[in-house]
This record gives C-alpha cells, structure tokens and sequence, in this order.
C-alpha cells in the first residue's frame, strides 16, 4: 500500500501525477488528508481524499509499503507539522520501506536525519535543508528506500520510478510508452 500525504497547500501535480500512474500500474495508493477530507491544493484545486490522518492508524502504518510527500508550499510545511505524518515517516524508516519526497518535501526527511549519506535532490534553493545528504545532479533520485525528485517537472518521472520499484522496468517502460512520455 503506498500512502499519499496531502496537507493544505500542496503542489497538485506533484501529488496527481504520480498517484494517476501508480493506479494505472495497479498499484494500491491511498490519499491521506491531513486535517481533513478535503485538501486545497497550492493552485486552488481541491481533492477529496481517501481517508483522513484521525483515520490513518497503526494498523495503516503496518501495511504501508511507502509513504509519498508531494511538495509544495504551504503544503509541505504543514506536511513536516503533522505529527501522524512524522510518525508514518519514522515507521517507514525504521522497517526499511520506501519514503518518497517530491520539491520541497525532501526537507522534511533532512530534517527528520533520513539522509545522511544519501543522495537526494529537491527543489531548487532547499539544498541546505537535505541535512546530511549528497544533493544529486539528477532529477529522480533512489538512495535505498529513500525517493527523491527535483519539483513539479519531475512528477511524470517519479511516479514512473515508484511504478519500477514496484512493478519492475518492464511495466514502467510499458506505462511510459502508453502515456506517450518519450
């Protein structure tokens, strides 16, 4: 099960593009609303998640196989706020599964000390909040269990990225192909 974090303020792209492609995939993806139901993007567009953080409980963080953090602003800072996010965040970590973090997003993991010795990449100007990580040149990063991308641009790669991860290169390639991303 991959859980999708959305607080007020969200890059909606950074969240859609990815969850369209990982459902495509097949792949089980729930959207979490932190604070509620409905979640307003940065952009003004509101989403309905699938359940809500009073929701998202022990037994959600036992069958997470990754936790996914869209970016944008407000939306990460209230993301890096919630203590179930931060939570889902260190079970993850502590089991070895996949966290993945998109623009801004990836701050919340330097801050948190998940990328120490790790490379990872961000948004542009957010370097300095990648404690410990070695910032990548790339725009789609795996280090381990940790997913990183560069913002908004990269959300076609990245959703691609989670659907290898967990569907293999050949069904990525496949999806690539059919969304016509060459």
């Amino acid at each position: 099960m991959i859980y999708i974090f959305l607080a007020e303020g969200f890059e909606e792209i950074e969240a859609l593009c990815p969850l369209d492609l990982m459902r495509r995939a097949g792949l089980e993806a729930v959207t979490v609303g932190v604070g509620g139901e409905y979640i307003t993007g940065a952009h003004a567009i509101t989403v309905r998640a699938d359940m809500t953080d009073a929701e998202f409980g022990a037994s959600e963080i036992r069958k997470a196989d990754m936790i996914f953090l869209p970016g944008g602003m407000p939306g990460t800072l209230n993301l890096g706020a919630s203590e179930t996010v931060r939570d889902a965040i260190r079970s993850a970590a502590e089991d070895k599964k996949y966290i993945a973090a998109i623009c801004a997003a990836p701050s919340i993991l330097g801050d948190m000390g998940l990328l120490l010795g790790k490379e990872a990449i961000c948004y542009p100007g957010f370097e300095k909040q990648l404690v410990g990580a070695t910032i990548s040149e790339k725009r789609v990063v795996l280090d381990g269990n940790i997913l990183t991308a560069a913002g908004m641009g990269a959300a076609l790669e990245m959703g691609l990225a989670i659907v290898e991860i967990f569907c293999g290169k050949e069904k990525a390639s496949s999806l690539r192909s059919a969304v016509i991303a060459d």
